[in-house]
């Protein structure tokens, strides 16, 4: 007997994010795409910088699994944040959908290892290719207990809210930055998006 891989009543597509959201992302950003890069360039940088490769289908049944006390949908959106990482993919949902993203850059997680590597090459590690890692919108009062069940199983320990969909500037994706102030996260074309 053929047996649904997906359980039935769950809607997942980019098109439908929506103000009030929350964007949780699974972990570390740019850890494939760096390792890839330092092995290929046959850099060296301190601290090992391991690939990310993993297949993420027990984590997106674990957040589905997550108690929903009216029964809907909570998970609006999934992807992957491969060719052009997290601020292409996040851009390729604002316009979808035809919101406005506002990002938190300190609750990105990435790795110093990372950090020091992308600085070394020129790169932003939120255009860096991921390989295990996926970006979840979902519905603001389900964030917390979506994150929690997320950083239960391996591959999600590292998960953190990073942002949420707004009403302003739809199409768009900005960046609060460290220091308070605000930069827009465009979609990279080029050297920035290496095949790997």
């Amino acid at each position: 007997l053929f047996r649904s891989v997906v359980p039935s009543g769950v809607n997942i597509s980019a098109d439908r994010a929506q103000p009030g959201d929350s964007i949780l992302l699974s972990g570390y950003l740019g850890d494939h795409g760096m390792a890839i890069m330092s092995q290929r360039e046959g850099l060296e940088f301190e601290g090992a910088i391991e690939s990310d490769c993993a297949s993420l289908n027990g984590l997106v049944a674990a957040m589905l699994a997550t108690p929903t006390p009216d029964g809907v949908d909570f998970i609006h959106c999934l992807r992957d944040p491969t060719r052009g990482g997290a601020a292409t993919t996040l851009n390729e949902i604002a316009k979808r959908a035809g919101v406005g993203m506002l990002l938190r850059e300190t609750s990105i997680p990435v790795r110093d290892s990372v950090k020091g590597a992308c600085e070394v090459l020129g790169l932003d590690p939120l255009y860096v290719a991921n390989e295990g890692k996926l970006l979840a919108i979902v519905r603001p009062e389900m964030a917390e207990a979506v994150l929690h069940k997320m950083r239960e199983h391996p591959l999600g320990r590292e998960a953190a809210i990073i942002g949420e969909i707004v009403t302003d500037h739809p199409g768009m994706v900005l960046m609060k930055t460290e220091i308070g102030g605000t930069r827009v996260l465009d979609v990279m074309f080029g050297e920035q998006l290496p095949r790997i």
